[in-house]
């Protein structure tokens, strides 16, 4: 009961937050006893989560497990997967800025063929960066109110880093063919779904504009991967592949469409792994 009590908790403080934040934006007059009393109850909520977590944790480590095994399996039992799902995404895009900046890439084994697939969004990101600079200039000179224009000003700072760690998390991890064919698509750091070399029958340089968020499953086995709008690879299995949505929802696909900067080269480093290395030939006049 206690465990129940704690995942309702998870999502309801955030959104009292969220509420009483979007009040005080709109300049709705909250009375202060009611302020009081809902950040009491966050509290409460929050303290609530620790005390369940902290028992969890005790019965894990009474079983045997590790302090880090034992912390996991309580995160998992309190907080619903979605939100622990969304909580990975968001640190994965922050520490994919790490790797922008130094530029490096994840999950590029040596050999292996990088598939950039940022070109479509590029600008609409840095575009997106702009306004909300803009908007932060805008905002720190018409809003009065030291204690709402600070509030602001912290969310909009996040909200550009979050959008660039989004982007950097695009460029660091590519779509990825290793030298023996298999197909690692990815983006960002919300999807990542490998194809065995052996399921790939073939691929295919094909655009379509299809409708939908990046990740969009379809009812006929097809699984598009769009950016900006567009898929540019189509590649079909021999059978069909398990993949996980960003909130955990599974499928599966039996085609899969990608956008790629470089389609050609992408379905050329495809079809070369699919056929292996060409079989070396003995100098002329050996037997």
């Amino acid at each position: 009961m206690s465990v129940r009590i704690a995942r309702y908790a998870v999502g309801a403080a955030p959104a009292v937050e969220l509420g009483l934040g979007g009040c005080l934006l709109a300049g709705v007059r909250i009375p202060g006893a009611v302020l009081l009393g809902a950040e009491a109850l966050v509290v409460a909520a929050l303290g609530f989560e620790g005390v369940v977590l902290w028992r969890l944790w005790l019965v894990g480590r009474r079983a045997g497990a590790g302090r880090r095994e034992a912390l996991g399996a309580a995160l998992r039992t309190v907080v619903p997967e979605k939100v622990r799902r969304l909580v990975a995404h968001e640190v994965r895009a922050l520490r994919s800025l790490g790797l922008w900046v130094l530029r490096r890439r994840h999950g590029v084994p040596e050999g292996a063929v990088a598939v950039p697939y940022t070109g479509p969004q590029t600008a609409m990101m840095y575009g997106l960066v702009f306004v909300a600079l803009v908007e932060t200039v805008m905002l720190a000179l018409l809003i009065p109110w030291p204690v709402v224009h600070g509030v602001l000003l912290v969310l909009d700072v996040y909200g550009v880093v979050l959008v660039l760690a989004l982007h950097a998390a695009c460029v660091t991890r590519p779509h990825v063919v290793d030298a023996d064919g298999a197909l690692r698509l990815r983006y960002g750091g919300l999807f990542d779904l490998r194809v065995p070399a052996g399921a790939v029958a073939g691929a295919r340089v094909e655009r379509r504009y299809p409708e939908g968020g990046p990740v969009r499953p379809g009812a006929d086995g097809v699984l598009d991967l769009v950016v900006g709008g567009q898929t540019t690879v189509t590649v079909e299995l021999v059978s069909p592949v398990a993949f996980v949505r960003p909130l955990g929802k599974r499928g599966w696909a039996r085609t899969v469409r990608f956008h790629a900067d470089d389609p050609g080269a992408a379905v050329a480093a495809l079809t070369r792994g699919r056929r292996g290395p060409s079989p070396s030939q003995d100098p002329p006049g050996r037997a």
